[in-house]
């Protein structure tokens, strides 16, 4: 099987999966894999590449000569950039990071100048005709703020953050003819979580405010400044993160689509999900299976859908093992990035349904052409689940290309 477009999309494996802070450790990782993976899956054409740089990369990869030696590489590997995962900031592997993943927020300059940095790298390897996009986190942490007021206070002082990226992206786009976008990804427990808090944000204060201090700080006439936001500030469809939200895909995408958002990139990923009520397992069982998620590097957030038909949240694995109300629960949803070509592990399920349903929409109904696979937490799965590298990342690859074909099928 060999890796095609479907359309005008793109597919590629976000490197927030390799370890390496600094650009040389990040980039041996790179090239122990890219190329084996495209001669694996695409060895007669170019090859899609995603990437994740920390802040302390980024200011390294941006140095003239660095990105010289990168794009010669990428050219003689016939592999080509089209997305970054700017979500991270700092250290992504072998050191506790839980909440940590969130700062700096979109408060603050560090993120912007952060952001900024991936925007020129983007601009210079990005090839003519292709756009390319940013994902980025969804403003700050709820937990952070004690209400709803400091919470819309923290959305007031990042729209001119925000605004001031989508005005280097038009300027990119001015000078280069290229189009960059900063994909916004909503994530539990963040000041952006769903599909209402998302389009709220983007309908109530970046159009309308961001349009406005834009006016006001550059002269752009109303319209103008509305395109410009619109076009270079869209949303990242987390499969793994709206299926935690329990989000219906089609009751999703089309509110989203009806508030004029664009969604500039897709990340095919799966949350682990219990059924409560539909075991054959015991309540104690399942948790003893739970445990062996439980891990210290990242949070993993867990919605409960009540037989009552509410909804609790807990901040953390360990906090719903600990809290949970057995008699209460009907199902679990819980932010760990599982493999997405399985659907049970031993016992217990994911969120995999939630990706047959959207991939479909996302590919003919949205416009959008980037799609990242976003499994990150190999090197934290349990043992039974570990496996070479390679060939997981391959696995997940062959299963994304099947729903795709699929697709295709039935257009046919």
């Amino acid at each position: 099987m060999e890796l095609k477009q479907h359309h005008t999309a793109h597919l590629t494996y976000c490197s927030n999966i390799h370890p390496g802070e600094s650009w040389n450790d990040h980039f041996n990782q790179i090239k122990t894999y890219l190329p084996e993976l495209k001669k694996r899956l695409s060895p007669d054409r170019p090859f899609g590449t995603g990437l994740r740089l920390s802040a302390k990369a980024a200011e390294e990869l941006k140095k003239p000569e660095q990105l010289e030696a990168f794009k010669r590489w990428l050219s003689e590997e016939n592999l080509y950039l089209f997305t970054m995962n700017g979500f991270p900031y700092g250290s992504f592997h072998g050191e506790k990071v839980k909440d940590n993943v969130y700062k700096p927020d979109w408060t603050t300059t560090d993120r912007l100048n952060y952001t900024l940095n991936l925007i020129s790298i983007l601009s210079d390897l990005l090839p003519a005709g292709t756009d390319g996009g940013i994902s980025t986190s969804p403003v700050s942490y709820k937990y952070w703020f004690d209400d709803d007021e400091s919470r819309q206070e923290v959305i007031k002082n990042a729209l001119p953050n925000v605004a001031e990226a989508a005005r280097r992206m038009r300027k990119v786009k001015e000078e280069t003819g290229k189009t960059i976008h900063l994909d916004i990804e909503p994530e539990p427990d963040c000041i952006l979580e769903n599909v209402n808090e998302t389009v709220r944000f983007f309908t109530d204060s970046l159009f309308p405010v961001g349009g406005r201090y834009l006016s006001d700080r550059y002269s752009y006439s109303a319209d103008v400044a509305a395109d410009l936001l619109c076009d270079h500030i869209r949303l990242c469809y987390d499969t793994c993160h709206f299926a935690l939200e329990y989000e219906d895909p089609s009751v999703a995408i089309q509110s989203i689509k009806d508030a004029g958002v664009k969604i500039g990139k897709t990340q095919v990923s799966s949350a682990l999900k219990v059924e409560w009520t539909n075991t054959e397992s015991s309540a104690e069982e399942i948790k003893q299976k739970l445990k062996n998620f439980d891990e210290p590097v990242y949070l993993h957030q867990v919605i409960e859908l009540r037989k009552d038909g509410s909804f609790y949240q807990y901040r953390d694995l360990p906090d719903a093992l600990e809290r949970m109300d057995s008699a209460a629960a009907k199902e679990w949803r819980i932010h760990f990035h599982v493999p997405v070509f399985v659907d049970t592990y031993g016992g217990l399920k994911s969120t995999q349904d939630h990706i047959r349903e959207a991939l479909p929409l996302l590919l003919d109904k949205t416009g959008c052409n980037h799609y990242e696979i976003e499994t990150y937490t190999w090197d934290v799965l349990p043992e039974g689940l570990k496996a070479d590298l390679a060939d997981s990342i391959e696995r997940e690859y062959r299963w994304t290309i099947d729903r795709i074909d699929e697709l295709k099928q039935k257009e046919l």
